[in-house]
């Protein structure tokens, strides 16, 4: 049975609403923008949103088709990456362990009796990076023949848990979901809550988020790969408060240590996405710096730190084939930014 979309609103919030302004404020080129727009128009069907934030201000937001300012999306794959910061926040309040822990040694109730003998070498770290070295695959466009197969097991923990270990890879990075779930049920062991109660507190009120949803496995844990949805707007919010070194309305709401981390490379990716930091990918397009929450069909949340922007992009999320928004980013935005 499909889980039913919670819906919560953290408590009220002071913080203010995202600050605005023109792109030429920013030193933005607005024609550039408008190029950007357009090709949105010819050739991006299933696009929902693009917004740009520059220098602390969101100075570009245009809808197209469902899309709309109030619209929860479902950010797919990007929610790894929320995840990963509320590891962050979590480990430097002391109410999870440092990324070396050794994950039987929080989740040991899960393991089921059949389990590889290397599991006791699997730690935190490996999770955050993907590189755990659990036997899986992987497809093209980061396809995972075996997640519908997780998807359907009524415990998610011991299907992840007791998955063969491949020795030789443990270090490795290869993409796998189960990975990131289990982030996720980590800091609920740890801290008592699942993910979205504690980041409706922890995340979401200090950025000023009232309106999200996120998905629960069947073990009523928060889902860690895939299921939150956000607006357009907030997601534009986390997007500047990562670029700020996870500064917002003048508060750390994330460490500046973890996202050190968190955004620069950890392991050696896939050529076509990038290297992988904690739950982030991470490179260079047209000679800029970058780190990037992505989800199937297109939801981004993509930074591009010397520049002081961040893009949010979303789109169909329930789709096989989709167009990747890159040309987008170096073709217009990237020379919107630099021209200024």
């Amino acid at each position: 049975m499909k889980p039913a979309v919670t819906l919560l609103r953290s408590p009220h919030s002071s913080v203010p609403y995202i600050p605005m302004a023109k792109p030429e404020d920013t030193g933005t080129c607005a024609e550039k923008l408008e190029q950007a727009h357009q090709a949105v128009l010819r050739e991006y069907p299933k696009m929902h949103s693009m917004l740009i934030a520059r220098r602390g201000r969101l100075i570009w937001e245009r809808y197209y088709g469902e899309g709309h300012a109030a619209r929860l999306n479902d950010l797919r794959s990007a929610t790894k990456s929320v995840t990963s910061l509320l590891a962050g926040i979590a480990t430097r309040r002391g109410e999870m362990p440092e990324p070396g822990v050794p994950v039987i040694e929080v989740l040991g109730k899960h393991v089921p009796h059949l389990h590889s003998e290397q599991l006791p070498e699997i730690t935190l770290r490996h999770l955050l990076t993907m590189t755990s070295g659990f036997a899986w695959k992987t497809g093209k466009r980061l396809g995972e023949p075996l997640i519908h197969k997780f998807h359907r097991s009524r415990r998610w923990a011991s299907f992840a848990l007791g998955l063969p270990i491949v020795p030789e890879n443990i270090g490795t990075f290869q993409y796998r979901s189960p990975d990131s779930h289990l982030i996720s049920m980590i800091l609920t062991e740890s801290t008592g809550r699942d993910a979205f109660a504690y980041a409706m507190e922890h995340l979401f009120a200090p950025l000023g988020i009232q309106h999200a949803a996120w998905l629960p496995s069947p073990e009523r844990h928060s889902m860690g790969h895939i299921g939150l949805h956000l607006t357009s707007r907030d997601m534009a919010k986390i997007g500047l408060c990562l670029l700020e070194g996870g500064r917002y309305a003048g508060r750390q709401v994330i460490p500046a240590g973890w996202l050190d981390q968190a955004l620069a490379a950890q392991t050696a990716g896939y050529p076509a996405y990038g290297d992988y930091g904690f739950q982030f990918w991470t490179g260079t397009m047209s000679r800029q710096p970058f780190s990037l929450a992505h989800g199937h069909g297109g939801q981004q949340i993509l930074l591009l730190p010397k520049l002081s922007g961040a893009i949010v992009f979303t789109a169909e999320s329930k789709t096989s084939h989709w167009k990747h928004p890159r040309k987008l980013v170096e073709q217009y935005i990237i020379p919107a930014m630099a021209d200024g």
